[in-house]
């Protein structure tokens, strides 16, 4: 049966402006990391992403290594996109990004120029795209000039291969460079895209959230639930088929009585407030009007659902964020 998009589909997002651009992003963004690669069912992978769309999630957020293998996230997509949203593409914001490990010899990962043009180039093709909305330098590359990798990015954009770059994990200092360098060249910086949760603050203490409303770029977090941390999937315990229990992603070490005290304490806020934790910990990262978009995972429409729901909780009250940061601690999520 064709899919047809929900005609209410925009009456349950909110969306924020990304920086000063003029593009606005979803409060919550649906991130392809885990499961929607050759992992996981394509049969589930198309409910989670009709649902996403049909509940207003119009940005989803992919790399050139997503999947298991890498760019299966990306050929996965793609299949969705030819067989259901191929009329709603004008409504979607699509990003991709390269930075990590794709293939074997000295072109296949970092920042260069070769790189990143190449890498983009295969994602459109796995994707079936013409061009992506949002392309990334996944990661700042020490050992290429960083007029190098944003020239790359600057090209795109003339090429007509994106719409809007952006970078991830860039210090400050890097972030300010990037900068420099794109307006240099004509091509704002949309959007950055950082880790950020209860348990990593990295951004607060270092001041890229200053910098990121300095030069008027957006920011749009990942991990905000700290790889399920945030969840009470480990107060019982480590499952067998949790990320702890693999260990690729989160060590079983994160596990420790620290934590556990922390996590319930939150819980109990979250309970109060009538919420889940996960919810309460999603909404406590837009609590920010700095950081226009949360990037979440899905492997059920269940848990999707539930994700989203976080934007309809009710604002902190001043003493319910004192209350939180006494066990939203920074460093929690490496055992500390």
């Amino acid at each position: 049966m064709a899919y047809e998009a929900a005609s209410t589909r925009y009456d349950i997002m909110n969306f924020r402006r990304s920086g000063k651009s003029g593009l606005k992003l979803p409060e919550i963004s649906l991130g392809l990391w885990h499961n929607f690669g050759d992992e996981g069912s394509l049969k589930n992978q198309r409910a989670i992403l009709r649902r996403a769309f049909d509940m207003g999630v119009t940005h989803f957020d992919l790399a050139n290594n997503y999947g298991i293998p890498a760019g299966s996230a990306e050929s996965h997509f793609g299949e969705v996109l030819a067989s259901d949203f191929k009329p709603y593409r004008d409504e979607m914001v699509i990003s991709s990004k390269a930075g990590y490990f794709m293939w074997d010899g000295p072109y296949g990962e970092w920042g260069s120029r070769k790189y990143l043009i190449s890498s983009l180039d295969q994602s459109l093709s796995r994707m079936g795209l013409d061009y992506v909305d949002i392309f990334y330098s996944h990661r700042p590359d020490p050992n290429t000039p960083i007029e190098e990798t944003m020239g790359a990015l600057a090209s795109v954009v003339q090429q007509g291969k994106a719409l809007y770059v952006g970078i991830s994990s860039y210090t400050p200092e890097q972030t300010m460079a990037a900068k420099k360098e794109l307006d240099r060249l004509g091509v704002p910086l949309l959007i950055h895209q950082p880790r950020y949760s209860m348990f990593d603050r990295t951004i607060e203490r270092s001041g890229l959230l200053y910098t990121l409303d300095e030069i008027g770029a957006g920011c749009i977090v990942f991990s905000p639930l700290a790889q399920g941390l945030l969840t009470d999937r480990y107060l019982k315990g480590i499952p067998k088929d949790s990320r702890a229990a693999l260990g690729e992603h989160l060590k079983s070490s994160s596990i420790s009585d620290t934590y556990l005290e922390r996590v319930r304490g939150l819980s109990a806020i979250a309970e109060a407030r009538g919420q889940t934790l996960a919810q309460m910990a999603l909404l406590w990262t837009l609590r920010n009007p700095g950081v226009t978009s949360a990037l979440i995972g899905a492997s059920s429409v269940k848990q999707l659902e539930d994700n989203l729901a976080a934007i309809h909780g009710p604002e902190f009250e001043p003493e319910e964020l004192d209350a939180i940061d006494v066990f939203a601690v920074h460093g929690t999520e490496s055992g500390k």
